[in-house]
Formats: C-alpha cells, structure tokens, sequence
C-alpha cells in the first residue's frame, strides 16, 4: 500500500538572482527591508526606474523573500517585473518573472497554471542559454508533477536536471535534485535506495560547505527515518536541523522542522510531546503562507489528538488538512487525510462517513500507484551504483548516534543516583503521606455517602407522608362514593349532587401530583434548567384561564397588571410552576369576594413580580416556615381546599434555579403579598443561549 511521506521539496534561490542584494540568511524580515529600500532609493534616483533591469531584479527577488509570507504580493511583483522586461527586451528577468508567477500559482494548487508558467520560464531560460534559471525551473516543474502524483514525470524531469548540472559543475542544484529524488523513492517505500541517494547529498553539502542547505537536508531523512521506524535516527537529525535553523531564524524551515520532530513523537506513541512540537509548527505557521506545509501538520495532528482520545479535535484538524489539500489539488495529501477521517469515523462508529473516505484513500491509491511498474523500472535505472554506499552512510549514523548516546548514558547515571538517594531519604514520609491521604479519602467518601443516604430516606419518607396524607383520602372518598352508586347505595340524582365536590378532588390531585412529581425529580435528580425568552404576560395569562373557575366559584376578582411583551430569560416550565403555585395559594387563602393583584417592577437587570390577596394571612412563624426545604405544612384554604405543603419550597428551588429569589409579606387577617425577581430577557442573554 502506498504511504506518504512528509518532506519538503528543495527550491533554493539564495544568492542566484541578483548579486548586490545577498544578504545574511539568518534576517529574513531584514533582507526584506533592504530590498524594498534599495526599491525605494532607485525609484527616487530615477524616473527611468523601471527601464532599469536591476529595478527589476530588486522586484522579483522581493517576489521571492515574500512567497511564503503574502503570495497575492509575490503575483503582483511578478507581474509587473514581467511586463517591465518585455518593454526593455530584458529575456532574463522575462525568465524569471514566468518561474514567480509559476510558483504562486502552485502555492494556490493551480497546477496547471504552474506547468505553464514553468515550462514558459523554461523556454525562454533555454533560449538565452541562462543554465542556472534553466536549472531552477526544471526543478520546480519536476516537482509539480510530484505534487499532481506523476512520480513518472517529476523523476524525469529530476535525472534530465542532473545530467545538466553535472555538466556545468552545478553542485547547489546537484544536491536539490539528488535530494528530491530520494524524497520520492520514499514516498514508495523504497527506503534503501532513498538513503543513498541522500548520502550522496550529504557528501555534495559538506562539499558546498553551507550548513543550512545541510540542516534542510537532515530534515527530509529525519522524516525519512521515522518512517523507517528508526526513531533514535530520526531524532538525532531533526535535533540538528532544528539548532541550525533557530539559529538563522528561518522559520518556514523551522516550521518544518518542528512538524518532523512532531512525527517522530508520533510514531513512538507519544502523543503529548508529539502534539507539543506540532503546536510550536502551528505557531509559525500562522506567519507563513505554505498550505502544503500544514497539511502534514494538521493532518499530523489529527492522527495524536485521535491517539488521545479527543475525536472530535482531531476530527477539525483532519477536515482543516482535507479542505486545504482539496482546494490546492494536493493529491498524496488528499489521500493521507481521507486515510485519517477513515480512521476517526470507524472510531466513531460514523461507518457511512467511515466507508466514503475508504473509498477516496483506496481510489487516490490506485491513483498515485497506477503506473507503478514503470515507474520502479525507471528508477531502478540509477540504483546499482549508489548499492555500496547504503552501509557507510548507515554506519556514519550509527558512530554519531554512539558519541551521541555515551554523553546521555553518563548523564542518566548521574540522574539514577540523585534519584536512588532521594528516594532512600524521603521513602518513610511519602508512604506516611499517602496513607495518611487514602485514609482522609475514605473519610471523606464515607461522610458524603452517609449524607446521600439520609437524604434519600428523608426524600422517601416525605414521599409517602404526603401520599398517605393528601392523596389517599381523596381518592379512598372518591373510591367509596363510586362503589355506593355502584351498589345502588345512593341513586344517580344524588350521585350528581357529588359531582363538583368529585371534580375539586380530582383537580386537587392533579395539582398535588404534577407538583410532587416536580419536587421528587429535583431532589433524587437535580432539574435541569433550560433557559429561553419567556413572555411572562401569556405565561400569567394562561394559569389565569386555567384557574378562573376556581376565581369564580369563590367571586375573586383577579386583577393582572403584567405589560404585554413582558420579556425574562428563564425555564418555561419552571416559572409556570411558580405563577401557578403562588396564584393557587392566593385563591386558596383568600375568602369569597376578594381581590388578588398581579404587578410587575421593572429594575436595571430582572423584573420583581408581585402576588398580592386579601386573604387570611399568616403569623411570623408560620412565614419563616414556608418556604424550608424540609417543611411539609398542609394547611386548609378558606373553603377547606387541600394542598400538599411542597408548593412554595417548590417555588423556591424554581426561581432560584434561574437566577431569581423569592419572599413573602404577610399580615393577619390583611392579606399575603409573594414577591419574585427574574433576570430580564437582554442581547447578552440571546447570544449566549
């Protein structure tokens, strides 16, 4: 099966163009001062600027500085040098401008447009007879079509470029090309020949002597040897691409290079240093413009975020990886992240989801491996010679890697025996400690358990008592009054003549059942509290209608002062609770033709309800009773009406559930006032809902 290997294609331009802007690699953001200074300064000197091809160069290299920082600006840089060389007959800088124009539209996955612009840098690179841009642009062209997964033609074109840089001596792009083709020979699996294709670069970088295209290289075999399983490798030249490129502060390979150290991380399982090496990448990355680049991240990402546990992030960077390599036409990166959504979907057990990407990874497979043979075939071409110098570069390795390991073997010497002595030291007080915190635990554990318990037969025992109480006296009446029509004991005239005091029973147990219903959930449950907007005017208006019979047997005036659209942010279900609660109270105590008000004040953030009758009252006691959790005072209304004593400690749980208190004002034979507040339905509100 076809596996995709992480690494980044080499495309050197330092120093190539335009000598008398080369500048210090390690100052980026500098150099690109310079250059638009040195812009400046000749646009100031002349007005004939731009017939200057040095005006020209000083453009196109700007192009270049910033391909991975604005791109839309590198396309506009090339466009103009561009038309400038065409004015002046300038095929050089023509040459050059087709090659920007081309990289910008293969950063954007246009690769079409980046063959044509390439190949168009090429002829005319051919016709001036300039080998260096020729060079240059038969790279990248070859590694567009790796991009496109035509290894076939990216191989091709790779051999025909070293046949002319051999010629002409041209060991910077000697190494390029050579590199790339060994990051192709890993993207098949064929690691033995990629290893001495990269030895071969090796020794052409200790050749050239600049230490930065080395650190570019020991990136590319670091990712190499991590798919190898070879991490020990792996790490050991990362470690030393990274040193370099800190160092230089070039941070589109750094960002690469922490993705490697990532993977590396990855591949050993250990997904904590693997996701923080990975975030250190993402950092950078969100000052560069390389999507190709960040699609290994998130994708790499992706598979440690599923090694964790955390689906679901590693879903978003999946999809981020799977949109950007759709959008840029990223063939092997399209593939590896369907391979990963494939991975997350059948975790999900999504196995709809799970078959689509199966289907994509197995079709882009076929895809990137369709002409296989021939392509082994080609590249079998140039294996021979490189068959000895596999060894000799493993055993270099394997001499760094031992001179390595001896200065950490003696400092993990030194480690254990700072360790063993600590540990000798304080062995006594930490297994004193931990008994000591077991047998707090257990304490604690117990207590709370003990607690849970007695509030549970509390619960229970209040249950029953007002089962017992309220509920089973008028259902055992309502009982008995059936069974004597039922017997002929009393005749259907005077079975009638029950009928409303049966209808007030059978309200009074609906009432008492919906609200002990409400109360038992909340306390062996907890009631989940769902806020919306709540038009407390309707929500009045209803329990109004649903009681008026009540209101009117006993010739209560009911007086609803609530504003329309008046707006709270709360639990429907549990404000109507506690209107109808607390107008069912008012009813019950207050006598025949009195008067009960509903009133509104309006505050800066909740609205203060009011309840007022002109009832019966209630004493000091009995107030500082009413609303306990605990209390369970069934007390008779004015015409013997029944309740359960669950109502306003009901209440109380339900407007403090949203945000609100409650209390009461009463007075002997005046009447009761119950007060509520409810926060206002505000903006803030909405949007967090």
């Amino acid at each position: 099966m076809f596996v995709s290997i992480s690494f980044k294609r080499l495309v050197r331009f330092c120093m190539l163009l335009l000598p008398v802007v080369a500048l210090a690699v390690n100052a980026q953001i500098n150099e690109r001062e310079e250059l638009k200074r040195k812009i400046k300064q000749l646009q100031a000197s002349s007005a004939e600027y731009q017939k200057d091809s040095l005006y020209i160069d000083l453009l196109l290299n700007l192009g270049k500085e910033i391909r991975y920082y604005n791109s839309d600006s590198l396309y506009i840089l090339a466009k103009d040098a561009l038309a400038y060389s065409r004015k002046i007959n300038y095929r050089k800088g023509e040459s050059y401008s087709f090659m920007r124009i081309a990289d910008y539209y293969s950063d954007k996955g246009d690769n079409k447009m980046a063959v044509t612009f390439y190949r168009k840098s090429l002829n005319v690179a051919n016709e001036i007879g300039n080998t260096g841009i020729a060079l240059q642009t038969m790279n990248n062209l070859a590694s567009e079509y790796g991009y496109i997964g035509d290894y076939s033609k990216a191989l091709s074109g790779y051999l025909e470029g070293i046949e002319l840089a051999t010629k002409v001596n041209d060991l910077e792009m000697l190494s390029i090309m050579n590199e790339n083709i060994a990051n192709l020979y890993a993207s098949q699996n064929d690691y033995s020949q990629s290893l001495e294709f990269f030895k071969k670069v090796s020794k052409l970088n200790e050749e050239i002597g600049n230490e930065v295209y080395s650190a570019q290289t020991n990136s590319n075999l670091a990712s190499v040897y991590a798919e190898m399983g070879e991490q020990e490798y792996a790490m050991f030249h990362i470690n030393k691409a990274i040193a370099v490129f800190e160092r230089r502060n070039l941070e589109d390979w750094l960002a690469f290079a922490y993705e490697i150290k990532g993977k590396v991380y990855l591949q050993q399982e250990n997904y904590k240093w693997a996701l923080y090496w990975y975030h250190q990448s993402e950092l950078l990355h969100q000052k560069i413009q390389d999507d190709r680049g960040i699609i290994d991240l998130y994708n790499g990402m992706a598979e440690a975020h599923l090694g964790t546990g955390n689906d679901s992030i590693s879903e978003q960077y999946a999809q981020n990886a799977f949109a950007i390599s759709t959008r840029i036409q990223f063939t092997e990166g399209t593939q590896k992240c369907a391979k990963t959504l494939y991975k997350i979907h059948k975790n999900k057990e999504s196995y709809e989801e799970a078959l689509r990407y199966h289907e994509l990874f197995q079709r882009l497979s076929d895809t990137l491996s369709r002409n296989e043979n021939s392509k082994i075939l080609s590249m079998l071409k140039t294996k021979n010679e490189y068959d000895k110098q596999k060894l000799a570069l493993i055993e270099d390795n394997k001499r760094e890697l031992a001179k390595q390991q001896s200065y950490v073997n003696i400092a993990l010497f030194v480690l254990l025996i700072f360790i063993v002595v600590t540990y000798l030291v304080h062995r006594g007080q930490k297994i004193q400690k931990q008994l000591n915190l077991e047998l707090k635990s257990k304490q604690e554990s117990l207590k709370l358990r003990e607690a849970e318990l007695e509030e549970n037969i509390s619960t229970k025992n209040k249950l029953f008592s007002i089962i017992g109480h309220d509920l089973r006296g008028p259902i055992g009446a309502l009982q008995s009054l059936l069974n004597m029509f039922k017997d002929g004991e009393i005749g259907k005239d005077d079975f009638w003549d029950f009928i409303p005091k049966l209808r007030d029973d059978v309200d009074h147990i609906s009432f008492t059942l919906n609200n002990l219903l409400q109360w038992g959930y909340t306390q062996m449950n907890g009631a989940v509290t769902k806020p919306t907007v709540v038009a407390i005017d309707s929500l009045v208006d209803e329990n109004i209608n649903l009681l008026s019979e009540l209101a009117e047997n006993k010739k209560i005036t009911i007086n609803n002062e609530i504003p329309e659209n008046t707006l709270v942010y709360a639990d429907t279900n549990q404000i109507d609770i506690v209107v109808r609660n607390l107008l069912s109270n008012a009813l019950k105590f207050t006598p025949d033709n009195g008067i009960i008000q509903l009133k509104v004040e309006e505050h800066q953030k909740h609205f203060e309800f009011s309840v007022r009758d002109t009832g019966v009252g209630m004493d000091k006691i009995t107030q500082e009773k009413l609303f306990s959790k605990d209390a369970n005072v069934s007390t008779y209304g004015t015409n013997n009406e029944k309740g359960t004593g669950l109502g306003l400690s009901l209440c109380k749980e339900m407007v403090e559930k949203n945000n609100g208190t409650i209390w009461v004002e009463s007075a002997l034979r005046i009447g009761t006032s119950f007060y509520f507040t409810i926060p206002k339905y505000e903006k803030a509100y909405s949007n967090a809902s």
